[in-house]
Parts: structure tokens; C-alpha cells; sequence
């Protein structure tokens, strides 16, 4: 079992940047950032194979929010530049363990508990 914390996230204007943060209690082969709108499916943002770096991102954050991780402290970061309205949510941290690539929300077996993040016109 492994155990995500998430910290971070915030409210900010429009156009502004925020940076979320992801613990994790033990190995994962795959991590992610997914979001949650009120009244809105749940949605990848972006995707990491922890062990090579790479990286998919959904078209809707392409070119304005980076992941990177510090695997000495089992840890990922989302940063997030040219925020918009639209990207408010809560940001989930999400992470497997033999298994990447998939941006529905089931194929990931660890959540952590969300991190509200506000952008404001």
C-alpha cells in the first residue's frame, strides 16, 4: 500500500503560477496529476513513468504546466504557469505500480486527498 500527500495548490489570478506537490510513502512506476471540477468528470492532467521521466500531458495544460520529481524524497511536482479559470479544481496526486499510460482515473491503484487549486479572473 502506498500513501500519497499531497500539499500546495491555492487561489491565484488569472495568468499567475502554482505549484503542487505529491509525497509518496513507497515505490510507484507510474505517477500522475488528475483534476476534478465541481459537476465534472475527473481528468488526467499529466503522466509520469517514474523510472525513465517521461511524461504525457493533456492538451488542455500542454506548454503551461511542467512535472518533475525528486526520487531520493519519492517525491512530484506540478508546476503550473499561465493559469486560467478553467484550470480551477482539486488536484489529485496519483500513482501505480506496474502499469502507465492511461488516463482513466481506474487504471491508477493510489490517490492522495486532493489539493484545491483557485484561479480567479
Amino acid at each position: 500500500q502506498v500513501q500519497l500527500v499531497e500539499s500546495g495548490g491555492g487561489s491565484v489570478q488569472a495568468g499567475g503560477s502554482l505549484n503542487v506537490s505529491c509525497v509518496a510513502s513507497g515505490y510507484t512506476y507510474c505517477m500522475g496529476w488528475f483534476r476534478q471540477a465541481p459537476g465534472k468528470e475527473r481528468e488526467g492532467v499529466v503522466i509520469l513513468w517514474t523510472v525513465s521521466g517521461a511524461a504525457q500531458y493533456a492538451d488542455a495544460v500542454k506548454g503551461r504546466f511542467t512535472i518533475s520529481q525528486d526520487n531520493a524524497k519519492n517525491t512530484l511536482f506540478l508546476h503550473m504557469n499561465s493559469l486560467k479559470p478553467e484550470d480551477t479544481a482539486q488536484y489529485y496526486c496519483a500513482a501505480d505500480y506496474d502499469k502507465c499510460g492511461h488516463w482513466s482515473p481506474s487504471a491508477f491503484s493510489y490517490w492522495g486527498q486532493g489539493t484545491q487549486v483557485t484561479v480567479s479572473s
